[in-house]
């Protein structure tokens, strides 16, 4: 196989089950920007906030960490050859879709006019790629969809409309973006119901985790976290962003 392509993942997990034919080089999207601040007018001033954000939120990831581990693979994007065929690994829940928005942004701003592929699963599940074996893996692979430039251009406004918290254009775009990409407006939908309004006071996540509490009769962390994933499964969150979100409900409103 073409030495050339390159495989941009969304997270460690997917490189561990990467299928071993497919002899590529590999970037992981080592992110979670769905969760925290995303402010910054340059990249260097994002990355800054990023690994504020990270270091202060997550246990054992220090700013050293952020840019040895996060910024490093990033930074790797835009060293591809403009001969390389570039396949983006992302499923369609929230927190996969915001990280494959930003890696677009990245390609859009390096002009990139590579052969750029999108490889998702076929069926939106909980389990995502983890709940693939390897030749469904490669089936997919085989089955991935062709980004054109202007698609590309109109993703990498998806993250900018995000970092804006520009709701209206967010889902313009995403209709723009048509029936190939109609995943996205699911999320889109899911993220715009995270924030309270006068109907829902909590926003979605909490008040999902407060009925959880409810129905399975337990403030016990791991059960409330696998029937969220199991409920909630449009929004992507892991173990980490579930326990800020679970914390806040249990201080605040039980």
């Amino acid at each position: 196989m073409n030495s050339q392509n390159y495989h941009i993942l969304n997270g460690s997990a997917l490189k561990e089950q990467f299928p071993k034919t497919i002899e590529d080089k590999i970037i992981v999207a080592r992110e979670a920007l769905v969760d925290g601040n995303v402010e910054g007018e340059s990249l260097e001033e994002f990355y800054e906030t990023r690994a504020r954000f990270i270091s202060s939120t997550y246990a054992g990831y220090s700013k050293e960490d952020y840019f040895e581990k996060t910024v490093s693979e990033f930074e790797k994007i835009q060293t591809i050859p403009s001969n390389a065929d570039i396949n983006l690994w992302f499923e369609d829940d929230l927190f996969c879709q915001v990280n494959f928005w930003f890696v677009a942004f990245l390609l859009n701003k390096n002009n990139h006019k590579n052969s750029i592929f999108l490889v998702r699963p076929k069926e939106h599940t909980q389990y995502g790629f983890g709940g693939l074996n390897e030749s469904e893996l490669i089936s997919i692979y085989e089955n991935r969809l062709s980004i054109g430039q202007n698609e590309l251009h109109k993703i990498a406004l998806l993250w900018e409309h995000y970092k804006n918290n520009d709701t209206k254009k967010l889902v313009q775009i995403a209709k723009e973006l048509g029936e190939n990409y109609a995943f996205m407006l699911p999320a889109i939908d899911a993220h715009l119901q995270r924030f309270p309004t006068s109907e829902e006071k909590l926003g979605r996540p909490k008040a999902s985790l407060i009925q959880i509490m409810k129905d399975l009769k337990s403030e016990e962390f791991a059960p409330v976290f696998r029937e969220f994933s199991k409920r909630e499964s449009i929004y992507g969150f892991g173990d980490l962003q579930v326990k800020r979100l679970f914390d806040e409900v249990k201080s605040f409103f039980l």
